[in-house]
């Protein structure tokens, strides 16, 4: 069984001006004792020394070893696609049957997705560093967090605004507890906008939008549409509520969603559509999540629709659902008075008949695209 034992340098660090990968006991060996010479505080050489640690132990165990040093420089794109290259170089002239991952840093580990796609990856080993809990050991690793201009953008920035911010606060509102309501809350939402990626996403929107304009998607064009349709269904929503007579904040949130849930339904219909038809458009077939995502909406928008209706119709905001009398053929139905179970039933039941069609769709197109291949490939 071979292992292929590699460590990442995300950035170049380590490899600067060498042509990676690099391959090889005596080369990594070599590289630890010229860069560990050139900068022996860098972590990185732990990492490289940690390398030749689980390639010995993995070869004391009866295993063969490909030890290897995997680097990229440039953008984050540039880095992804030089770590995809060299694995795949590694994999044709190697052939291992699986690979463990030395890394040193989160940054570093985000890399082993590229890896893991090309062959199975057994372990990810991550290297810390013991530092002594001493003065002169905190003073260093303060120097080394001061030097990270990465680190002071996303932690000393946001602690300099807030004690700015916080005396600014306190004289213009005159509460301490106000005060410190507003900061913890700008806190709370800078730490789930780094946490959830929302700046990553914020980033890379305004290329996916010039992408979309010049290949003509359709699914651009039912984005406007679809945030239209939300508007209108935020603005009749609060419509509706400003017109209800009552003081309950459950009774006035239900109205809202009454009035608002066609309007946000028919949002994610137009949305999700356009999503189909560029799906339809780039490729044979189709997903079966994306097929399912139409009917999901309208599903969705009953069984909102219908819980809303049964809290107004029980409070008495509403009246009772009257189905007006009409004939069928010699059949004569008289006028129909639901309750607000029976309407909330009601409600349910076509949601889930309208889920259940949409999976049922779904499983259809997809079944028929794997005849059509089946019959292409024959």
């Amino acid at each position: 069984m071979t292992t292929l034992v590699v460590c990442i340098d995300r950035g170049g660090t380590i490899t600067q001006g060498t042509e990676t990968p690099i391959v090889g006991w005596e080369a990594v060996e070599s590289l630890v004792t010229e860069f560990g010479v050139s900068d022996p505080e860098d972590s990185r050489v732990n990492c490289l020394l940690e390398v030749l640690r689980v390639a010995r132990d993995l070869e004391d165990s009866g295993d063969d070893t490909v030890v290897a040093v995997l680097s990229g420089k440039g953008d984050a794109v540039s880095v992804d696609r030089a770590v995809a290259s060299q694995t795949d170089q590694l994999l044709e002239s190697h052939d291992p049957d699986s690979a463990v991952v030395v890394v040193d840093s989160a940054e570093d580990e985000r890399l082993v997705p590229i890896i893991e796609s090309r062959v199975t990856v057994d372990a990810v080993d991550r290297v810390v560093i013991r530092q002594a809990r001493d003065l002169e050991s905190t003073y260093y690793l303060l120097k080394q967090f001061l030097g990270d201009e990465e680190l002071r953008k996303t932690v000393l920035v946001p602690v300099g605004a807030t004690l700015l911010v916080f005396p600014i606060l306190l004289w213009v509102l005159n509460s301490v507890t106000v005060a410190v309501g507003a900061i913890a809350a700008a806190v709370g939402l800078f730490l789930l906008y780094k946490g959830l990626g929302v700046d990553d996403y914020v980033e890379r929107t305004p290329g996916q939008v010039r992408e979309a304009l010049y290949s003509g998607r359709v699914a651009l064009v039912t984005y406007v549409v679809a945030g239209g349709l939300a508007l209108i269904g935020l603005f009749v929503g609060a419509l509706g509520v400003s017109t209800t007579e009552t003081s309950s904040r459950l009774l006035l949130a239900m109205r809202f969603g009454f009035d608002a849930v066609p309007w946000l339904t028919a949002a994610a219909l137009a949305a999700s559509t356009g999503r189909l038809i560029d799906e339809f458009i780039r490729r044979d077939g189709v997903h079966s999540a994306y097929l399912n995502l139409p009917f999901g909406a309208v599903a969705v928008g009953l069984v909102v629709r219908g819980v809303t209706a049964y809290f107004l119709t029980r409070s008495g905001v509403f009246e009772r659902v009257q189905i007006p009398a009409f004939e069928v053929g010699l059949i004569s139905i008289e006028t129909l008075v639901l309750s607000a179970r029976a309407a909330l039933a009601v409600y349910l039941i076509v949601g889930v008949l309208i889920s259940l069609v949409g999976v049922r769709f779904a499983a259809y197109v997809s079944d028929r695209d794997i005849e059509t291949a089946v019959l292409d490939d024959g």
